[in-house]
């Protein structure tokens, strides 16, 4: 499934963090390497500390420079996008159908600006754009980063069949590592509802109280089942539903269990853009010590 792997650097330490992911990533799964290099239109003169890499020799070598620190027996390509492109975010994108990537590979974060392009920008249009599932990396110095293992993933469901279709490149990495799958289901309580459920919750404590509880045995149900047909694949995987912030059970939750990896399904534009502004990818991916895998996925379906 995930056999190309587009790994977007612009010359800082930040955008390489993501490279001893991508190595033992692509070591594991058999999967090819494009590095790619697009030089902005008015890009600031350094970033991170370091000088923007503004002309086509400059960024060649510097892709031959990484291409060096990803295993001898990965297939790696190296490409830099010479037109200078006042939208690099968009110029990715056309770059994953163009190249036929099934993977992209970033960091989470970025300082200011940069920290909206990477995260906000990139990700979302392309998960929006109905593109490829996209690995968000946290941030550190390369040498300091942990080999990528996958021995345990995360994989949380709030019950939109939609978002079930992130199960299937999730079983499959789950297979490709011999890695167990952990499903979690979250049933918010009285005093972590947002938005019009809150105001309901105030108005109507005891009958909101009552219908949360149903919620959380459907919620049992629910992923009892998908344990079942999930295990009828020859998988370990095991569930459980808690109570309360989504974000902060699903990163309690990594941490207790020890996940390597966690993976969300997310559907199109605006199914995304509700996803995003209701702060849970972003509150995960910035607090989160292990990859994000975001799936996106199509509102049709049987």
């Amino acid at each position: 499934m995930f056999t190309h792997l587009l790994v977007p650097l612009d010359g800082s330490p930040l955008a390489e963090s993501v490279l001893p992911t991508t190595a033992a990533l692509a070591d594991k799964l058999g999967s090819a390497v494009t590095l790619l290099h697009v030089i902005e239109r008015g890009a600031p003169a350094a970033i991170h500390g370091k000088p923007h890499l503004t002309k086509s020799a400059d960024a060649q070598a510097y892709l031959e420079g990484a291409a060096h620190r990803l295993p001898e027996a990965v297939s790696v390509t190296r490409h830099v996008h010479e037109v200078k492109e006042p939208d690099v975010a968009g110029s990715i994108v056309q770059h994953v159908a163009e190249l036929g990537i099934d993977l992209v590979v970033l960091c989470t974060h970025g300082r200011g600006h940069l920290r909206h392009k990477l995260f906000g920008g990139i990700a979302q249009r392309v998960a929006g754009l109905g593109g490829v599932p996209i690995l968000l990396v946290p941030p550190g110095e390369p040498a300091a980063v942990p080999a990528f293992e996958c021995h345990t993933m995360l994989v949380p469901l709030d019950g939109d069949p939609a978002h079930e279709q992130g199960l299937e490149p999730a079983a499959w990495l789950a297979q490709a590592c011999h890695a167990s799958v952990h499903l979690l289901a979250v049933v918010p309580t009285l005093g972590t509802l947002k938005g019009e459920q809150a105001a309901t919750g105030q108005m109507l404590p005891g009958t909101t109280a009552a219908l949360l509880e149903l919620d959380e045995d459907r919620a049992l149900a629910y992923v009892t089942d998908q344990v079942a047909k999930l295990a009828a694949q020859g998988l370990a995987v095991t569930a459980e539903v808690r109570r309360g912030d989504p974000a902060g059970m699903i990163l309690e939750t990594a941490h207790r269990i020890t996940a390597d990896v966690i993976v969300l399904g997310t559907h199109g534009r605006s199914g995304l853009d509700a996803f995003w502004s209701a702060s849970v990818a972003p509150r995960i991916a910035q607090k989160a010590h292990v990859p994000l895998l975001l799936v996106p996925v199509s509102r049709a379906v049987s």
